[in-house]
């Protein structure tokens, strides 16, 4: 679930001109579905379309958890967008637009986009939605612009967008190997140092806190953590309540922390990643960044399926629940 762009649509043209800026990215064979307040889009919401090898049964079941995510949320009002050849995209978009009916909600418009034109399945009128489609607007629209100067960004796919928070690979990944055998040894010796359960812990505390805010005070004014810096985070992170520390502050979204937590999770080593991945997963969600904070939290299910946080964070995207109506840490 992806939240407001904080631009006005005006035309069906604008609606799908500004969708993979909401999304992050350009969809391709899949629906999505757009929730609006007036003139102004909340949200977008995107799933792939049904297999070939699906039933009917298949697809309305598909449809209609999309649908309960989408009427949780403020918009009454919604467009559903399908992207691919017509024998795939009728029945889905179909579905979808009956399942969010049975919700009681609107539907403003069901439309398919295609080799860069757009079609229009409740209109008829061939003065405005003709047989051969129309022209989507160019990628210079001025909508496109507006979008592009508020700071949204379109990738060309989803899979670039997955590429974002990938581990990195090359020198960088062999110097972060050496980094974290380095941390990991410095991680060993401090915890000796907690000889007594009175002391156990303390010092990862202590460290994990220092750590954290050297990394937020690194990033806020524009720098990158070096190396062994982000492997010892990646290290302290373990600790439970070092994770806990980092969330609590990653509760105002900013787009350094954005940043700082993309870095730590593509160059820490993969029993390292969830940590990172929930902490950008939950600022990325807070920054209303929906399709990048699922990615996040895909990658920390891949890394350690049983992570407690990045379950939490799995079923609060699944169920399409905003930052206003649910705050994590008071569910931990």
């Amino acid at each position: 679930m992806t939240a407001n762009c904080s631009l006005a649509v005006r035309t069906p043209a604008d609606l799908i001109a500004i969708v993979p800026f909401v999304l992050g990215y350009h969809p391709h064979h899949s629906v999505a579905t757009v929730g609006l307040i007036g003139s102004r889009i909340e949200f977008a919401v995107c799933h792939d379309l049904p297999p070939p090898d699906w039933t009917e049964a298949d697809v309305r079941v598909a449809a209609n958890e999309v649908a309960a995510a989408v009427a949780r949320q403020r918009s009454k009002l919604v467009a559903i967008v399908g992207y691919g050849p017509p024998p795939r995209v009728l029945p889905a978009v179909l579905r979808s637009a009956e399942a969010v009916r049975g919700r009681g909600l609107e539907v403003l418009d069901v439309m398919r986009v295609s080799d860069d034109r757009w079609w229009s399945y409740l209109c008829s009128d061939p003065s405005c939605c003709p047989p051969e489609g129309t022209p989507c607007l160019p990628g210079d629209s001025v909508i496109a612009a507006e979008a592009t100067f508020q700071g949204q960004v379109a990738l060309p796919s989803r899979k670039d967008l997955t590429a974002q928070v990938a581990a990195v690979g090359g020198a960088e990944r062999a110097e972060m190997v050496r980094a974290t055998e380095r941390a990991r040894r410095r991680f060993t010796d401090l915890i000796a140092e907690d000889l007594t359960a009175e002391r156990y812990g303390r010092l990862v505390r202590q460290q994990g806190r220092l750590a954290v805010r050297a990394a937020e005070k690194c990033y806020r004014s524009g720098g990158s953590l070096e190396p062994d810096e982000i492997a010892w985070l990646g290290a302290l992170l373990v600790e439970r309540s070092v994770e806990d520390f980092a969330l609590d502050r990653a509760a105002t979204a900013h787009d350094w922390r954005i940043r700082l937590w993309t870095d730590v999770l593509r160059r820490v080593e993969p029993a390292y990643v969830a940590p990172p991945a929930c902490l950008l997963g939950f600022t990325a969600w807070q920054a209303g960044r929906g399709s990048l904070a699922r990615v996040a939290i895909d990658r920390a299910l891949a890394e350690e399926p049983r992570h407690e946080l990045a379950g939490l964070l799995h079923n609060v995207l699944g169920f399409g629940l905003s930052p206003q109506m649910l705050r994590v840490r008071g569910h931990r």
